[in-house]
This record gives C-alpha cells, structure tokens and sequence, in this order.
C-alpha cells in the first residue's frame, strides 16, 4: 500500500508542474500584461512600469517562472487587490465553509444516489426504473443556480422552513473553534448552533448535489446491471448462497468500482459549483469569494483558486487509487 501512495504522489509532480507552467504562460499573455489587469484599464506607464518592478516582472521569463514556482510551493499566492489580504489567509478562512457544503452535498448524493441506482437495476423496467432514470435526467438538464433559487424562493422565502442566506443565522453568538459551523458547535457544547449551521446547510447542498446524485444514479444502474450479467454471478446464484452475500460480495463490491471514480471526479467538480450555488444563498465559502474575484478582476486570488482545484483533484484522485486497491486487490498488483 505504501508503494503505491510512493508511486502515485511521484506520478503527481509532472501534473503539477504542467499546471504552473500554463498558470504562468497565462498571466503573462494576460492583456496589457499582469500589472494592467491589477492597476486597470485606465493605468499609466509609469505606474506599469512600477508594478512590473515591485512584481519582478521586468525580468527574464526563467527567472520570473522559477520565482513564480517557488512562491507556490511556499503557499505565497500573493494578495488579494479586493481585501488586501494574503490571499492564503483569505482561503483558509473560507475553506471550511465550502468544504461543510460539498461534503453535506456529496453525502446526499452517494446516500440516495447508490441505493437508487442499485434498486432501479435490479427492477428493471419497473416504475422505480423508469422514475429514477426520467428524475436523472432531470437533474442533469436543471441548472444548479436556477434550482438553488427555486429551492430558496419555495423553502425559504414562501415556506419558511430553512434560512435563505449565509451560514448562521444573525445574532448567533456561537464560539468560533476550527472554521467549521457544524464542528464548532459539537466541540463548544452549543448544539443550538450546529443545528443551526445545517439548516443553512440543507438548501444549498441539495441544490448543489442535484448533478452529482443524477450522475451517480446513471452510473450505478449502468454498473449494477453490468455486473448482474455476469458469469460468476449466476454462478452464486446457483451455489445456492443466500441473496445478502450474492448483492455484497459479487454485485455491489464489483459494481462499485467505476462509481468510486465518479464520485471522486465530482467531489472535485462541487468545489467549482459551489461558486453559483454559495452566491444565491450568500454563503460565505470560497465560491462567493471567486466570484467577486472574477468581477474585480483579481488575478492572485484567480491563481490561486485554478491551483486549489488543481490540488483537490489531485488528492481526490490519490483517494480513488486507495479506494481501488481496497476494493479490488488486483489494483494492488498492477
């Protein structure tokens, strides 16, 4: 196990590599060049001139690609222009609220979204097929933004059973310990503010789990039935094993290797959703923060959120390789 952790972390520094350099092909082929996209349109020569000094982008491309490097390694992203603030500082400050969010949201998507696909496969052909495979489709066409204001205008605004905005609500004294609303409140004994960081929860995750579980559903149907296909399965059955060990030793533990990739991909994609989702409900993760970046044109914080992706996906992705090597022990040989 521990040689093919060794292996896969080596296998990850030509990706990121990769990444740094079209990062810094990019900001460099910027219009006008970085400093004009900090100072503006309306920037002089010499306060470009300035900025590229100040920047050490007056130097040749190695050096600034090789300073560029080591200041990503060393987690400097720079500073926001918005707030003025390491742009680290600003995303470890709004990181536990997003990852709250696409836990919650990815959560909901496995927990139905497994079950669903596997009872729609083997009731093939029957009203629960057919619903789970039109509600699918649904979930994929439906634009996350325009369900998470549906949710909120029904839920919130006429209804009133969940909170509209933000992660607490206002006038909520409640101990901040790690970042996490929901962790906090457990940690500090203030169950009243968890309970309250999961109502603001609810809403949000559902509206942003909708592609995820409509993905899952497809895929574990699709591998279930697969699966059910197959030589050794019939093979079970006819050995006469009970029902419960045929569904989790031969079906489920097959059907859900390729579920397991799916689910690590989208894990990934949420953090990228969460940026409309988090800015219907106000919801101050990382995703609000992207998107008053891309407005103001605030190119550290943009740098350092195409790098914060990059890293998920490539964590994720060591996630999945672990996940196989449990699940199917051939993984391990390979």
């Amino acid at each position: 196990m521990l040689r093919l952790v060794a292996r896969r972390l080596l296998q990850l520094i030509p990706t990121l590599l990769g990444l740094s350099v079209l990062l810094f092909v990019w900001l460099n082929r910027l219009p006008g060049g970085p400093a004009s996209a900090i100072l503006g349109e309306r920037a002089t020569d010499a306060e470009v001139a300035r900025i590229n000094r100040l920047l050490g982008l007056d130097q040749p491309l190695y050096v600034q690609y090789w300073r560029f490097l080591k200041r990503i390694v060393e987690l400097d992203l720079g500073t926001s222009v918005q707030t003025g603030q390491p742009v680290w500082d600003e995303f470890t400050l709004r990181f536990p609220a997003t990852v709250e969010l696409s836990l919650l949201a990815m959560l909901i998507a496995v927990v139905v979204g497994v079950p669903l696909g596997y009872l729609a496969a083997k009731r093939r052909g029957g009203w629960l097929d057919v619903s789970a495979v039109s509600g699918s489709l649904i979930g994929i066409c439906i634009p996350v933004f325009f369900l998470a204001l549906l949710l909120k205008q029904v839920f919130a605004v006429h209804l009133g059973w969940f909170p509209s905005y933000g992660r607490l609500s206002t006038g909520l004294n409640a101990t901040e310990v790690t970042g996490f609303a929901t962790l906090d409140g457990l940690l500090t004994g203030e169950f009243d503010a968890t309970w309250d960081a999961i109502m603001h929860l609810v809403l949000p995750a559902v509206a942003l789990a909708s592609i995820p579980l409509a993905v899952i559903v497809r895929m574990t149907r699709a591998s279930v039935l697969e699966v059910l296909g197959e030589d050794y399965v019939r093979t079970a059955e006819s050995k006469g094993l009970h029902p419960k060990v045929v569904r989790g030793r031969h079906v489920l533990r097959n059907a859900l290797l390729p579920v397991i990739t799916a689910v690590g991909l989208l894990t990934g994609s949420l953090l990228s959703g969460a940026v409309l989702t988090e800015s219907v409900f106000s919801f101050n993760g990382i995703g609000q923060f992207i998107r008053t970046a891309i407005d103001g044109r605030d190119y550290p914080v943009l740098v350092g959120f195409i790098m914060f992706i990059a890293m998920t996906y490539v964590l994720i992705n060591l996630l999945v390789d672990l996940a196989y090597s449990l699940i199917d022990p051939r993984v391990r040989v390979h």
